[in-house]
């Protein structure tokens, strides 16, 4: 006599069958840290993958219920990002399927996208090539049909300061006077040799490596991701981002552009944000320019914004 089949009866759904000890609408519910992979849009125009940290979340406004559906969340994630370019569009038709899958349950959706964008970068003077890391934020909003996109950017830099370079000259200019005080002429050469010994320039202005945080809005009518050429405007107007492949050639010509750019945090904010504000495609940015400084333990830091910037954080965040 053979064994009867076992009989397997429905798996329990706790999070729907069980009531809430405490009833109650809750603003946020979802999942951080998840490990999923987005398909972006490469500088040859061939699409490739980059991994990627992802949060979602809904509200919850139905009291009674003790939960979302968290699986579902996770699934419109990786079948969505799997299939479609990350843009705008992407964005929105995300949010779109988390509000569907929990109609009833919530009438907000947010996610956050945090990844690498890579890009191959020229060295200054030499024909080598490095790889250059910009680490990228996307979040996005959804409240009705109303939507909202951030994206945040880290742009690495270097920065020299004026005031320690005006007070090097005036040593250096000291220096000359004390060797040459007693004569009346000198000849090109014998500057041009003093220039050379590590005993003339006996003071340089200190320099750092630098961090210009941005949070940008694109304008509604714009459907891409203008990553690189948001990169290339903010590095092109301070002229000093950090290096990759470096030989001696680069080097100098890395020095002489730290030289002919001498910026305190106030004049690097200021730069970027004429170049931000002269992009149409960009609606409102929020820039902060951070030099972490070789003088000091703590660092210098300067914050601005386009306008309204509603949203975005009022003086300093550690988010970006």
């Amino acid at each position: 006599m053979s064994t009867p089949e076992k009989v397997l009866k429905p798996m329990p759904d706790v999070a729907n069958e069980v009531q809430p000890l405490i009833a109650g609408e809750l603003d946020w519910v979802g999942m951080n840290e998840m490990e999923l992979q987005v398909l972006l849009d490469g500088e040859d125009g061939v699409p490739y993958r980059t991994s990627a940290r992802v949060a979602a979340y809904v509200n919850l406004i139905d009291p009674s219920s003790r939960g979302i559906h968290m699986s579902r969340l996770y699934l419109h994630l990786d079948q969505i990002l799997a299939s479609r370019t990350l843009s705008p569009c992407t964005m929105r038709h995300l949010l779109r399927a988390f509000l569907e899958s929990h109609e009833g349950l919530s009438d907000q959706a947010w996610v956050r996208m945090d990844f690498d964008f890579m890009l191959r970068r020229p060295a200054l003077m030499s024909d080598n090539t490095g790889w250059r890391r910009y680490p990228v934020s996307v979040i996005g909003h959804m409240k009705g049909s109303e939507f909202k996109l951030e994206i945040g950017l880290k742009v690495l830099y270097s920065s020299t300061c004026p005031c320690s370079a005006a007070l090097a000259r005036q040593l250096i200019q000291r220096q000359f006077n004390q060797e040459f005080s007693d004569r009346e002429q000198i000849s090109v050469s014998e500057v041009e040799a003093w220039l050379g010994k590590e005993t003339s320039i006996l003071a340089t202005p200190h320099s750092q490596r630098s961090s210009a945080d941005l949070k940008v809005r694109l304008a509604p009518s714009f459907v891409g991701f203008p990553l690189q050429d948001i990169i290339d405007n903010v590095e092109h107007c301070l002229q000093t981002p950090v290096q990759a492949a470096v030989k001696r050639e680069d080097e100098q010509a890395f020095a002489l552009r730290n030289g002919q750019n001498l910026m305190f945090c106030e004049d690097a904010a200021r730069r970027i944000h004429g170049a931000l504000d002269n992009d149409e495609r960009i609606g409102d940015f929020w820039v902060r320019c951070r030099h972490f400084e070789s003088l000091h333990p703590h660092n210098a830091v300067a914050i601005t914004s386009k306008g309204v910037a509603d949203g975005f954080a009022a003086v300093d965040s550690e988010d970006y």
